[in-house]
């Protein structure tokens, strides 16, 4: 999994607390917990600029604050993530607290804080949390309005052929046999008429649902120009690469985040993509299972690449031919070409001005 680059230049012997955040909607609660880890203190802050300033000042009253643990810093965490960067000091993702802990010493807020100084300081936790203040998070957000926009096109659409099967026999004939785009236009350009009866509540209904139907595409349209428009600008190779449409590259963009360079290796981006196999091994038995972990979406991104190359890309189907000529099944071969486009990806990601987009999955 990603690793704090910075891990390596924070001096022990130059930090004395460590500072764990437990977020929420209006407050985060902190605490701090010395080198020893002898605790502290903890504090409850609002979740405002005067709140954050509050909280780094509460905790470097403490000592020397190098190193912070921070839960949901991609949720409520991401603008105090953003205020503890800013001043200089590391952030670290931490994930839930452990359930065989948890069910140990109870819930509450402070105990949750103080179990992600103490993540931090047994070095159990060594993810770099994602900025969020850059060009990915453009991405992100935009990717979000589309995926709204698209589903409630989705459901304006079932809902305009439910209503043409239920419509009047004369209106549903005429519109029955078009194709989704025809039927759109035809509906649209349906006369207006006050819904006095069922048959014109049926018209009105069907002209509002068209209208609706052609303001989301527009909509979807326009998203997936910003959408393309702020990956070129960012990543312009990205693009370039062979089966990478837009909305694959959002994914794997959105996966490595705004800093990329917290992600020591290409396996660690693997990782991140559920591509890695994972050691599995007991006794005498040596063996590797499949990783069902990681960004889920990222994984399929990569899927879909791969697909999209196995269609049209030849030096792919050699690649899974002779590998199925070796035994191994086509989902297998699919799995070794996830791996090696992550590879590809990563290496794009982490250096964009890399003139290198040959598809590499023909290499084995």
């Amino acid at each position: 999994m990603p690793q704090d680059d910075r891990s390596g230049q924070i001096d022990p012997s130059d930090e004395t607390v460590v500072l764990g955040v437990d977020t929420h909607k209006d407050a985060h609660v902190a605490f701090v917990i010395g080198i020893q880890g002898n605790a502290l203190g903890h504090n409850s802050f609002p979740t405002t600029t005067a709140g954050y300033r509050q909280l780094l000042t509460w905790a470097k009253g403490f000592g020397t604050l190098r190193r912070a643990g921070v839960e949901g810093t991609s949720s409520y965490g991401t603008a105090l993530t953003r205020y503890l960067r800013e001043a200089g000091v590391c952030v670290l993702e931490v994930n839930q607290p452990d359930k065989g802990n948890r069910r140990r010493r109870g819930k509450t807020d402070a105990i949750d804080a103080e179990a992600a100084a103490r993540a931090v300081l047994s070095g159990r936790v060594t993810a770099v949390a994602k900025t969020g203040d850059g060009p990915v998070e453009m991405v992100r957000m935009l990717k979000m309005t589309k995926e709204s926009a698209t589903k409630s096109r989705s459901q304006a659409i079932n809902q305009l052929k439910a209503v043409v099967v239920r419509a009047d026999p004369a209106l549903r004939e005429s519109l029955t046999g078009l194709s989704n785009p025809r039927l759109i236009r035809r509906c649209a350009d349906l006369d207006r008429a006050a819904p006095t009866t069922a048959e014109t509540t049926a018209v009105y209904t069907l002209r509002s649902l068209a209208r609706r139907i052609q303001v989301l595409t527009e909509e979807i349209d326009d998203l997936n120009t910003q959408i393309t428009a702020t990956i070129a600008a960012s990543c312009p190779t990205l693009l370039d690469c062979y089966g990478v449409g837009p909305d694959t590259a959002a994914a794997l963009l959105i996966t490595a985040g705004d800093n990329p360079e917290r992600l020591r290796s290409e396996a660690s981006f693997a990782a991140l993509c559920g591509v890695s196999p994972i050691e599995a091994s007991s006794g005498k038995a040596r063996r590797r299972r499949l990783n069902r972990g990681g960004d889920r979406r990222a994984n399929s991104a990569l899927y879909t690449i791969v697909i999209a190359r196995l269609r049209w890309n030849t030096r792919t189907r050699d690649y899974v031919a002779r590998r199925q000529s070796e035994g191994k099944t086509r989902r297998e071969a699919i799995r070794c070409l996830k791996r090696y486009v992550a590879r590809e990806i990563y290496q794009i990601i982490t250096t964009p001005s890399s003139p290198n987009t040959t598809p590499l999955p023909t290499a084995a």
